[in-house]
């Protein structure tokens, strides 16, 4: 069970169907869910909201949630997404009740439908994929029967069962239901249930040749464990009369599951199609499902999003039975309201300029006290080393400085945050006539940031001591698409990539950020929120600025 309470979940639709399923005591009062990814690639933020609902169900009603692999595709499929599908969910904070697979069932599933062929419910056809596809016929064209859908019960198991054994070549035979060809739902028309697939399977190896689809395998693995209520998202809305027809037509273990759909997540600037991402990684787009500019929860994890504000974000969202497209920065807003909770505050420059304070005193060593979070009153303070050279940010200076510009430039005094006023005096440039060093004096009467005298400055900014800092590469990050929807209309989703979607500096940061823990997120003072790599703590992503822009949406709509 995640950390959060769901005690205040506001009650959505599908709760009041379970709602009411307990109140006439259906399933005897028994809530069981699953999450059933197909391990054919890692999981993104659309498949987080089906895990918070299938996962916070379960918590909610004291039921049980499983994991379930549909591992019926061989040839997609691989051990390294299953270990990771299992790492992600528990990473976003729960834990299933089992973990199962589809390939489970397979000798059931097998035995199911030659019962389906006793009763004529079933028969092997002939036909590749591509003819059977036509015959479907469409919304306004009726379907045509399979010349040999009238084959007896006989000669059909004959046929199943020869499959079964490598018999017959890939694709020249599968087993359909019979249903019919004319039935509105395009689904029922005679779906296949079977196919011949000489591939290794991750769990099963080569024992089994023919694999089930998805359809035939998903209600019956249902069935199976017992699950009640079976939640899938809104395109499957169409797959449901099929879902429920084969259970119908079974002997089943326990009373029938049904299907509920919901509204996917669709977010702004972002994609959720597996087959999509696979293609920016291949491509080398991205450097990998776990690149942070990914959707992917492996990507927002290394990127630094807290797993309990994807959670809350879930929450906030709520369920739906109609598709909208959500705003991303509604989903930063709850990582950088997490963030600002629990992040130590760090100070690091990011672009650096040196400082020389030409009037601090020879060989002098100083420690400045600072705030780790002010959000946090048990964080403490930390000491920061200060000296006669230090690093602040390039912006932080300007020779010419334009309007309402407050920070440091010739003649200006400025507060460095936790040390001492200083006056920039004089420049050193470069032959391109590049500031490179900027000399200031300091105070010694304003050490904290305080001047006795009582004289204010209209700019802090943060430092870093040449003496101690610690180099660090960091990447900053921008949208992977400028299009805020990718794909919308006739547009390519990848002809939107943006080529600058990251940028890498040379940072220098405070010597106490040199025993961060990898995947460890702090504020950068004045920067934003960065996290240290899970494999290399010498690296930092940018996991969000400081900016609310949820909050300027919202006032900017306010405003028309």
């Amino acid at each position: 069970m995640s950390e959060d309470s769901t005690e205040h979940t506001p009650i959505d639709f599908i709760r009041e169907k379970i709602n009411s399923d307990n109140e006439s005591g259906k399933y005897g009062n028994r809530v069981q869910t699953r999450f059933p990814p197909e391990p054919n690639g890692y999981l993104h933020i659309g498949h987080a909201k089906s895990i918070c609902l299938n996962f916070g169900l379960a918590d909610d009603y004291d039921g049980v949630c499983n994991l379930r692999f549909d591992d019926t595709n061989p040839e997609t499929e691989d051990q390294d997404f299953v270990d990771g599908i299992i790492e992600d969910v528990r990473w976003l904070g729960y834990e299933p009740n089992e973990v199962v697979y589809a390939s489970d069932y397979f000798e059931q599933l097998y035995q199911w439908a030659e019962s389906l062929i006793e009763r004529g419910l079933a028969y092997v056809d002939d036909q590749d994929a591509e003819t059977i596809s036509e015959q479907r016929g469409g919304f306004t064209t009726p379907g045509q029967n399979s010349p040999f859908r009238d084959r007896t019960a006989d000669e059909n198991m004959a046929l199943f069962r020869g499959m079964r054994a490598g018999d017959f070549a890939d694709g020249e035979k599968v087993l359909r239901a019979k249903i019919d060809m004319n039935h509105e739902n395009m689904q029922m028309r005679d779906p296949v249930l079977y196919r011949i697939r000489r591939e290794h399977h991750v769990r099963t190896g080569t024992d089994w040749i023919i694999f089930p689809t998805y359809d035939w395998a998903h209600g019956q693995s249902d069935a199976i464990e017992k699950v009640t209520h079976s939640i899938c998202t809104l395109e499957f809305d169409t797959h449901r009369a099929l879902y429920d027809w084969c259970l119908e037509n079974l002997e089943l273990p326990a009373e029938k599951p049904e299907q509920t759909e919901f509204a996917r997540l669709n977010l702004t600037h972002t994609i959720t199609s597996k087959r999509k991402l696979k293609a920016l990684v291949e491509d080398g787009s991205v450097d990998g499902w776990d690149d942070p500019r990914m959707p992917t929860i492996r990507g927002m994890r290394r990127r630094g999003y807290p797993a309990a504000s994807i959670r809350a974000f879930m929450d906030h969202i709520g369920v739906s039975k109609a598709n909208s497209t959500h705003d991303i920065e509604l989903l930063e807003s709850f990582i950088r309201t997490e963030l600002n909770k629990i992040s130590l505050r760090r100070m690091a420059v990011l672009r650096p300029l040196k400082v020389v304070i030409t009037n601090w005193p020879e060989g002098q060593s100083d420690m400045r006290e600072a705030i780790n979070n002010p959000e946090d009153d048990t964080a403490g303070t930390r000491e920061v080393p200060f000296s006669g050279e230090l690093w602040i940010e390039q912006d932080d200076f300007a020779l010419d400085p334009p309007p309402k510009y407050y920070r440091l430039t010739i003649g200006r005094e400025v507060r460095l945050r936790a040390g001492y006023f200083i006056t920039a005096n004089d420049v050193v440039t470069d032959d391109d006539g590049n500031v490179v060093e900027v000399h200031c004096t300091y105070d010694p009467e304003t050490a904290g940031g305080q001047a006795p005298d009582g004289r204010k400055v209209k700019a802090t900014i943060h430092w870093v001591s040449a003496a101690t800092a610690v180099d660090a590469t960091v990447h900053l990050y921008d949208r992977l698409f400028t299009d805020s929807h990718p794909g919308s209309g006739d547009t390519e989703p990848l002809s939107s990539l943006n080529p600058d979607s990251r940028e890498t500096v040379q940072a220098k940061l405070e010597p106490a950020l040199a025993d961060i823990e990898p995947g460890q997120v702090v504020q950068f003072e004045r920067l934003g929120y960065f996290a240290a790599d899970i494999d290399d703590a010498s690296v930092f992503h940018r996991t969000v600025g400081l900016r609310d822009e949820w909050a300027n949406i919202q006032k900017r709509k306010q405003n028309g």
